[in-house]
């Protein structure tokens, strides 16, 4: 029965979270800083999520940095999205073998 009614609980919260902003905005926002603000926050709300498992995914922050700041370095150039990723491990890797 309780499995039930965390499925109901689950559902219940993903469905206001979804609904509220229809309900409560019915005309077109206007405020430049409220669109803003709407505008950039997924993207801060990614960089909060991603930038900890980062530093955490390696187990040691040296690694960590310098797979961060070769995948920086080459996303400033704008390499493709797999040359980056696979330059950050690799480098990430070689550090930590060099530790």
């Amino acid at each position: 029965m309780t499995l039930f009614a965390y499925i109901a609980v689950m559902a219940v919260v993903t469905y206001l979270v979804r609904m509220l902003p229809f309900t409560l905005f019915r005309r077109q926002i206007r405020s430049r800083f409220i669109r803003g603000l709407l505008y950039y926050l997924p993207y801060a709300v990614l960089s909060a999520m991603t930038i900890p498992a980062i530093f955490y995914a390696t187990g040691n922050v040296v690694t960590a940095t310098v797979g961060t700041l070769v995948a920086l370095m080459l996303a400033y150039f704008r390499l493709p999205l797999i040359v980056v990723a696979l330059a950050a491990a690799c480098s990430a890797l070689l550090t930590g073998f060099l530790l």
